[in-house]
Protein backbone atom coordinates (compact mmCIF):
# COMPACT_ATOMS: atom_id res chain seq x y z
CA UNK A 1 0.00 0.00 0.00
CA UNK A 2 1.13 3.53 -0.79
CA UNK A 3 0.63 6.78 1.16
CA UNK A 4 -2.50 7.63 -0.82
CA UNK A 5 -4.04 4.24 -0.05
CA UNK A 6 -3.67 4.71 3.70
CA UNK A 7 -5.08 8.25 3.50
CA UNK A 8 -8.04 7.03 1.42
CA UNK A 9 -8.82 4.37 4.05
CA UNK A 10 -8.80 6.96 6.84
CA UNK A 11 -10.99 9.34 4.90
CA UNK A 12 -13.46 6.63 3.94
CA UNK A 13 -13.90 4.90 7.30
CA UNK A 14 -12.83 7.42 9.93
CA UNK A 15 -14.70 10.33 11.47
CA UNK A 16 -13.29 13.59 10.14
CA UNK A 17 -12.50 15.19 13.49
CA UNK A 18 -8.81 15.76 12.68
CA UNK A 19 -6.95 17.59 9.92
CA UNK A 20 -3.54 15.87 9.93
CA UNK A 21 -0.68 16.52 7.59
CA UNK A 22 -0.67 14.00 4.76
CA UNK A 23 2.23 11.92 6.00
CA UNK A 24 1.71 8.28 6.99
CA UNK A 25 4.24 7.22 9.63
CA UNK A 26 5.26 3.64 10.32
CA UNK A 27 8.41 3.76 12.48
CA UNK A 28 10.20 6.00 14.97
CA UNK A 29 13.47 6.13 16.90
CA UNK A 30 14.66 8.99 19.07
CA UNK A 31 13.81 12.28 17.36
CA UNK A 32 13.26 10.65 13.96
CA UNK A 33 10.22 9.07 12.33
CA UNK A 34 9.88 7.32 8.95
CA UNK A 35 6.86 7.18 6.67
CA UNK A 36 5.59 4.24 4.62
CA UNK A 37 7.72 5.44 1.71
CA UNK A 38 10.84 5.17 3.95
CA UNK A 39 11.34 8.94 4.05
CA UNK A 40 12.82 10.27 7.30
CA UNK A 41 11.49 13.26 9.27
CA UNK A 42 12.60 15.16 12.36
CA UNK A 43 9.65 15.04 14.75
CA UNK A 44 9.13 18.54 16.12
CA UNK A 45 5.77 17.81 17.73
CA UNK A 46 6.58 14.71 19.83
CA UNK A 47 2.91 13.74 19.90
CA UNK A 48 2.02 16.99 21.66
CA UNK A 49 4.82 16.35 24.19
CA UNK A 50 3.83 12.75 24.93
CA UNK A 51 7.12 11.47 23.48
CA UNK A 52 9.52 13.60 25.52
CA UNK A 53 11.86 10.62 25.93
CA UNK A 54 12.07 10.03 22.18
CA UNK A 55 10.33 7.43 20.07
CA UNK A 56 10.57 3.82 21.21
CA UNK A 57 13.04 4.45 24.03
CA UNK A 58 14.72 1.05 24.56
CA UNK A 59 14.44 1.00 28.36
CA UNK A 60 10.74 1.88 28.33
CA UNK A 61 10.18 -0.66 25.58
CA UNK A 62 11.88 -3.34 27.67
CA UNK A 63 9.75 -2.48 30.71
CA UNK A 64 6.58 -2.68 28.61
CA UNK A 65 7.55 -6.03 27.10
CA UNK A 66 8.43 -7.52 30.46
CA UNK A 67 5.19 -6.43 32.07
CA UNK A 68 3.06 -7.50 29.08
CA UNK A 69 4.33 -11.04 29.58
CA UNK A 70 3.35 -11.03 33.27
CA UNK A 71 0.15 -9.05 33.92
CA UNK A 72 -1.52 -6.19 32.07
CA UNK A 73 -4.81 -5.45 33.83
CA UNK A 74 -6.53 -6.26 37.11
CA UNK A 75 -8.83 -3.25 37.52
CA UNK A 76 -8.78 -1.56 40.91
CA UNK A 77 -11.02 -4.31 42.27
CA UNK A 78 -7.73 -5.99 43.18
CA UNK A 79 -4.27 -4.71 44.04
CA UNK A 80 -1.22 -5.15 41.84
CA UNK A 81 2.50 -5.10 42.58
CA UNK A 82 3.27 -2.10 40.36
CA UNK A 83 0.77 0.41 41.71
CA UNK A 84 2.24 1.06 45.16
CA UNK A 85 5.82 1.52 43.92
CA UNK A 86 4.58 3.89 41.18
CA UNK A 87 2.68 5.94 43.77
CA UNK A 88 5.75 6.16 46.02
CA UNK A 89 8.15 7.16 43.26
CA UNK A 90 5.96 9.78 41.58
CA UNK A 91 5.01 11.32 44.93
CA UNK A 92 8.61 11.51 46.13
CA UNK A 93 9.75 12.99 42.82
CA UNK A 94 7.06 15.70 42.75
CA UNK A 95 6.81 16.31 46.52
CA UNK A 96 3.19 15.16 46.50
CA UNK A 97 1.40 13.31 49.28
CA UNK A 98 -1.29 11.46 47.33
CA UNK A 99 -1.85 10.40 43.74
CA UNK A 100 -4.87 9.25 41.77
CA UNK A 101 -4.02 7.53 38.45
CA UNK A 102 -6.18 7.84 35.34
CA UNK A 103 -5.67 7.19 31.63
CA UNK A 104 -5.83 10.48 29.73
CA UNK A 105 -5.24 14.14 30.39
CA UNK A 106 -8.93 14.91 30.00
CA UNK A 107 -9.76 12.25 32.60
CA UNK A 108 -7.31 13.84 35.01
CA UNK A 109 -8.99 17.21 34.52
CA UNK A 110 -12.46 15.73 35.06
CA UNK A 111 -11.14 14.00 38.18
CA UNK A 112 -9.82 17.21 39.70
CA UNK A 113 -13.07 19.05 38.95
CA UNK A 114 -14.92 16.45 41.02
CA UNK A 115 -12.29 16.50 43.76
CA UNK A 116 -12.18 20.27 44.29
CA UNK A 117 -15.97 20.57 44.20
CA UNK A 118 -16.35 17.94 46.89
CA UNK A 119 -13.51 19.55 48.85
CA UNK A 120 -15.38 22.84 48.62
CA UNK A 121 -18.52 21.35 50.09
CA UNK A 122 -16.94 19.16 52.77
CA UNK A 123 -13.94 21.25 53.83
CA UNK A 124 -14.46 24.88 52.81
CA UNK A 125 -18.18 24.91 53.54
CA UNK A 126 -19.47 26.10 50.16
CA UNK A 127 -23.27 25.68 49.88
CA UNK A 128 -24.40 22.57 47.99
CA UNK A 129 -24.17 22.86 44.19
CA UNK A 130 -22.73 26.40 44.38
CA UNK A 131 -19.03 25.60 43.90
CA UNK A 132 -17.26 27.71 41.32
CA UNK A 133 -13.98 27.02 39.54
CA UNK A 134 -12.06 29.88 37.92
CA UNK A 135 -10.33 29.12 34.61
CA UNK A 136 -8.49 31.16 31.99
CA UNK A 137 -9.75 32.20 28.61
CA UNK A 138 -7.90 30.65 25.69
CA UNK A 139 -7.37 27.51 27.79
CA UNK A 140 -7.14 23.95 26.58
CA UNK A 141 -7.74 21.19 29.11
CA UNK A 142 -9.39 18.55 26.92
CA UNK A 143 -12.57 17.93 24.94
CA UNK A 144 -15.12 16.30 27.22
CA UNK A 145 -18.49 17.98 27.71
CA UNK A 146 -17.45 19.12 31.18
CA UNK A 147 -14.21 20.64 29.91
CA UNK A 148 -15.55 22.35 26.80
CA UNK A 149 -18.16 23.92 29.08
CA UNK A 150 -15.44 26.36 30.17
CA UNK A 151 -13.60 26.66 26.86
CA UNK A 152 -13.52 30.06 25.15
CA UNK A 153 -12.87 28.49 21.71
CA UNK A 154 -16.15 28.64 19.71
CA UNK A 155 -15.38 25.54 17.61
CA UNK A 156 -14.92 23.37 20.69
CA UNK A 157 -18.44 24.28 21.85
CA UNK A 158 -20.53 24.72 18.71
CA UNK A 159 -23.26 22.08 18.56
CA UNK A 160 -22.38 20.35 21.83
CA UNK A 161 -24.56 22.15 24.40
CA UNK A 162 -26.09 22.26 26.95
CA UNK A 163 -23.00 22.86 29.03
CA UNK A 164 -21.96 22.22 32.61
CA UNK A 165 -22.26 25.29 34.88
CA UNK A 166 -19.93 26.36 37.67
CA UNK A 167 -17.01 27.96 35.82
CA UNK A 168 -15.81 31.54 35.42
CA UNK A 169 -13.25 32.62 32.81
CA UNK A 170 -10.64 35.35 33.28
CA UNK A 171 -7.74 36.59 31.12
CA UNK A 172 -4.60 34.43 31.24
CA UNK A 173 -1.59 36.04 32.88
CA UNK A 174 -3.63 38.58 34.86
CA UNK A 175 -3.29 37.91 38.59
CA UNK A 176 -5.42 40.94 39.49
CA UNK A 177 -8.29 39.50 37.46
CA UNK A 178 -8.04 36.31 39.50
CA UNK A 179 -8.31 38.14 42.80
CA UNK A 180 -11.32 40.13 41.59
CA UNK A 181 -13.08 36.98 40.36
CA UNK A 182 -12.84 35.08 43.65
CA UNK A 183 -16.02 34.78 45.73
CA UNK A 184 -16.83 32.78 48.88
CA UNK A 185 -17.98 29.98 46.57
CA UNK A 186 -14.71 29.75 44.65
CA UNK A 187 -13.12 26.36 45.25
CA UNK A 188 -10.26 26.29 42.75
CA UNK A 189 -8.26 28.05 40.08
CA UNK A 190 -7.36 25.76 37.17
CA UNK A 191 -4.57 27.07 34.93
CA UNK A 192 -1.84 25.96 32.52
CA UNK A 193 1.63 27.34 33.39
CA UNK A 194 2.03 27.95 29.65
CA UNK A 195 -0.92 27.79 27.29
CA UNK A 196 0.18 25.23 24.72
CA UNK A 197 -2.77 24.65 22.41
CA UNK A 198 -3.65 28.31 22.91
CA UNK A 199 -0.53 29.33 20.98
CA UNK A 200 2.41 28.71 23.35
CA UNK A 201 1.46 31.72 25.45
CA UNK A 202 3.95 32.40 28.26
CA UNK A 203 2.55 34.48 31.16
CA UNK A 204 4.42 37.48 32.59
CA UNK A 205 7.28 36.68 34.94
CA UNK A 206 6.02 36.40 38.51
CA UNK A 207 2.47 35.50 37.47
CA UNK A 208 2.41 32.05 39.05
CA UNK A 209 4.00 33.37 42.23
CA UNK A 210 1.23 35.98 42.55
CA UNK A 211 -1.40 33.38 41.77
CA UNK A 212 0.00 31.08 44.46
CA UNK A 213 -0.20 33.89 47.04
CA UNK A 214 -3.75 34.87 46.08
CA UNK A 215 -5.03 31.29 46.23
CA UNK A 216 -3.43 30.75 49.65
CA UNK A 217 -4.93 33.96 51.04
CA UNK A 218 -8.44 33.10 49.85
CA UNK A 219 -8.40 29.35 50.62
CA UNK A 220 -8.69 28.47 46.94
CA UNK A 221 -7.11 25.28 45.57
CA UNK A 222 -4.46 26.06 42.96
CA UNK A 223 -4.57 23.43 40.21
CA UNK A 224 -1.80 23.46 37.62
CA UNK A 225 -2.46 21.54 34.44
CA UNK A 226 1.07 20.32 33.64
CA UNK A 227 -0.08 17.61 31.27
CA UNK A 228 1.86 19.26 28.44
CA UNK A 229 4.33 21.48 30.33
CA UNK A 230 5.34 18.90 32.92
CA UNK A 231 7.95 16.14 32.96
CA UNK A 232 10.80 18.17 31.53
CA UNK A 233 9.24 19.95 28.58
CA UNK A 234 10.10 23.47 29.79
CA UNK A 235 13.55 22.62 31.14
CA UNK A 236 12.29 21.84 34.66
CA UNK A 237 10.59 18.71 35.97
CA UNK A 238 7.46 20.82 36.41
CA UNK A 239 6.98 24.30 34.97
CA UNK A 240 5.96 25.61 38.40
CA UNK A 241 9.61 25.27 39.42
CA UNK A 242 10.57 28.24 37.23
CA UNK A 243 8.91 30.44 39.84
CA UNK A 244 9.65 28.34 42.89
CA UNK A 245 6.06 27.54 43.80
CA UNK A 246 4.08 24.39 44.52
CA UNK A 247 0.51 23.88 43.37
CA UNK A 248 -2.08 22.23 45.61
CA UNK A 249 -2.93 19.88 42.75
CA UNK A 250 -0.77 19.04 39.73
CA UNK A 251 -2.00 17.18 36.69
CA UNK A 252 0.48 15.15 34.64
CA UNK A 253 0.04 12.84 31.66
CA UNK A 254 1.37 12.58 28.10
CA UNK A 255 5.11 11.98 28.70
CA UNK A 256 4.30 10.04 31.87
CA UNK A 257 4.49 6.93 29.69
CA UNK A 258 6.96 8.17 27.08
CA UNK A 259 4.32 7.56 24.42
CA UNK A 260 3.94 3.83 25.11
CA UNK A 261 0.64 3.65 26.95
CA UNK A 262 -2.09 6.03 28.14
CA UNK A 263 -1.62 7.11 31.75
CA UNK A 264 -2.21 10.33 33.65
CA UNK A 265 -2.16 11.27 37.30
CA UNK A 266 -3.67 13.74 39.72
CA UNK A 267 -1.01 14.68 42.28
CA UNK A 268 -2.12 16.37 45.47
CA UNK A 269 -2.48 16.02 49.23
CA UNK A 270 -4.74 14.19 51.66
CA UNK A 271 -6.98 17.22 52.16
CA UNK A 272 -8.06 17.33 48.52
CA UNK A 273 -7.84 13.70 47.39
CA UNK A 274 -8.98 12.51 50.80
CA UNK A 275 -12.55 13.54 49.97
CA UNK A 276 -12.90 10.52 47.67
CA UNK A 277 -14.42 7.42 49.25
CA UNK A 278 -14.68 3.97 47.65
CA UNK A 279 -17.19 4.22 44.82
CA UNK A 280 -16.91 8.00 44.40
CA UNK A 281 -14.61 7.83 41.39
CA UNK A 282 -12.68 5.29 39.38
CA UNK A 283 -11.56 3.81 36.09
CA UNK A 284 -11.24 0.22 34.89
CA UNK A 285 -7.81 0.86 33.40
CA UNK A 286 -6.64 3.56 35.82
CA UNK A 287 -3.55 2.38 37.70
CA UNK A 288 -3.20 -0.85 35.74
CA UNK A 289 0.10 -2.72 36.16
CA UNK A 290 1.23 -2.21 32.57
CA UNK A 291 0.73 1.55 32.75
CA UNK A 292 2.48 1.76 36.13
CA UNK A 293 5.48 -0.30 34.99
CA UNK A 294 5.85 1.84 31.88
CA UNK A 295 5.44 5.11 33.79
CA UNK A 296 8.03 4.19 36.41
CA UNK A 297 10.62 3.60 33.71
CA UNK A 298 9.56 6.59 31.61
CA UNK A 299 10.07 8.94 34.54
CA UNK A 300 13.30 7.24 35.56
CA UNK A 301 14.95 7.73 32.16
CA UNK A 302 13.98 11.41 32.16
CA UNK A 303 16.02 11.85 35.31
CA UNK A 304 18.86 9.38 34.78
CA UNK A 305 19.59 10.46 31.20
CA UNK A 306 19.40 14.17 32.09
CA UNK A 307 16.73 14.90 29.53
CA UNK A 308 15.33 17.76 31.59
CA UNK A 309 18.68 19.53 31.67
CA UNK A 310 19.03 18.91 27.94
CA UNK A 311 15.61 20.48 27.37
CA UNK A 312 16.80 23.67 29.07
CA UNK A 313 20.07 23.82 27.12
CA UNK A 314 18.66 22.83 23.73
CA UNK A 315 15.61 25.02 24.26
CA UNK A 316 17.82 28.08 24.64
CA UNK A 317 19.87 26.98 21.64
CA UNK A 318 16.82 26.38 19.44
CA UNK A 319 15.16 29.65 20.50
CA UNK A 320 18.33 31.66 19.80
CA UNK A 321 18.63 30.04 16.38
CA UNK A 322 15.03 30.82 15.51
CA UNK A 323 15.36 34.43 16.64
CA UNK A 324 18.43 34.83 14.43
CA UNK A 325 16.45 33.89 11.32
CA UNK A 326 15.39 36.70 9.02
CA UNK A 327 11.79 36.36 7.91
CA UNK A 328 9.14 38.89 6.86
CA UNK A 329 6.47 36.53 8.19
CA UNK A 330 7.55 36.11 11.82
CA UNK A 331 5.83 38.28 14.40
CA UNK A 332 7.16 36.73 17.62
CA UNK A 333 9.12 33.75 18.90
CA UNK A 334 8.35 32.67 22.43
CA UNK A 335 8.51 29.70 24.74
CA UNK A 336 10.38 28.01 27.54
CA UNK A 337 12.68 25.03 27.25
CA UNK A 338 11.71 22.92 24.25
CA UNK A 339 8.18 24.32 24.15
CA UNK A 340 8.49 26.96 21.44
CA UNK A 341 5.94 28.86 19.37
CA UNK A 342 6.62 30.91 16.25
CA UNK A 343 3.78 33.35 15.72
CA UNK A 344 3.32 34.63 12.19
CA UNK A 345 1.83 37.89 10.98
CA UNK A 346 -1.75 37.58 9.73
CA UNK A 347 -0.59 38.52 6.25
CA UNK A 348 1.42 35.28 6.14
CA UNK A 349 -1.81 33.45 5.40
CA UNK A 350 -1.78 31.06 8.35
CA UNK A 351 0.72 28.59 9.75
CA UNK A 352 -0.70 25.52 8.00
CA UNK A 353 1.04 26.16 4.68
CA UNK A 354 4.38 26.59 6.46
CA UNK A 355 3.91 23.29 8.31
CA UNK A 356 3.17 21.61 4.99
CA UNK A 357 6.32 23.16 3.49
CA UNK A 358 8.38 22.03 6.48
CA UNK A 359 7.06 18.51 5.98
CA UNK A 360 8.43 18.56 2.45
CA UNK A 361 11.80 19.56 3.95
CA UNK A 362 11.72 16.63 6.40
CA UNK A 363 10.43 18.41 9.54
CA UNK A 364 7.11 17.59 11.18
CA UNK A 365 5.44 20.36 13.17
CA UNK A 366 1.84 21.47 13.69
CA UNK A 367 0.01 24.74 13.61
CA UNK A 368 -2.20 26.02 16.41
CA UNK A 369 -4.51 29.01 16.65
CA UNK A 370 -4.09 29.55 12.91
CA UNK A 371 -0.93 31.66 13.05
CA UNK A 372 1.44 29.76 15.37
CA UNK A 373 3.90 27.00 14.43
CA UNK A 374 4.81 24.81 17.39
CA UNK A 375 8.27 23.32 17.82
CA UNK A 376 8.25 20.75 20.61
CA UNK A 377 10.74 18.01 19.69
CA UNK A 378 11.67 15.10 21.97
CA UNK A 379 13.93 16.19 24.82
CA UNK A 380 16.77 14.03 23.50
CA UNK A 381 17.40 16.35 20.54
CA UNK A 382 20.99 17.51 19.97
CA UNK A 383 22.46 20.82 18.82
CA UNK A 384 23.52 19.17 15.55
CA UNK A 385 19.95 18.08 14.88
CA UNK A 386 18.69 21.55 15.73
CA UNK A 387 21.18 23.07 13.27
CA UNK A 388 19.88 20.67 10.62
CA UNK A 389 16.33 21.82 11.38
CA UNK A 390 17.20 25.54 11.45
CA UNK A 391 18.61 25.39 7.93
CA UNK A 392 15.34 24.04 6.62
CA UNK A 393 13.15 26.30 8.75
CA UNK A 394 15.05 29.29 7.40
CA UNK A 395 14.35 28.18 3.83
CA UNK A 396 10.63 27.86 4.51
CA UNK A 397 10.23 31.08 6.47
CA UNK A 398 12.09 33.26 4.00
CA UNK A 399 9.01 33.15 1.76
Amino acid sequence: MQTKDFIDLENRYGAHNYHPLDVVLERGKGVWVWDVDKRRYLDCLAAYSAVNQGHCHPKILAAARTQMQKLTLTSRAFRNDKLGPFFKEICELTRSHKVLPMNSGAEAVETVIKAVRKWGYQVKGVPKNKAQIIVCKNNFHGRTIGIISFSSEPQYREGFGPFTPGFKGIPFGDADALEKAITPNTVAFLVEPIQGEGGVIVPPEGYLKKVRKICSEHNVVLVLDEIQTGLGRTGKLLAEAHEGIEADVTLVGKALSGGFYPISAVLSNMEVLGVFLPGDHGSTFGGNPLACAVARTAVRVLIEEQMIENAALMGNYFMAGLKALKSPFVKEIRGKGLMIGVELHRRAGGARRFCEALMQKGILSKETHRDVIRFTPPLVITSRQIDWALERIAEVLKG
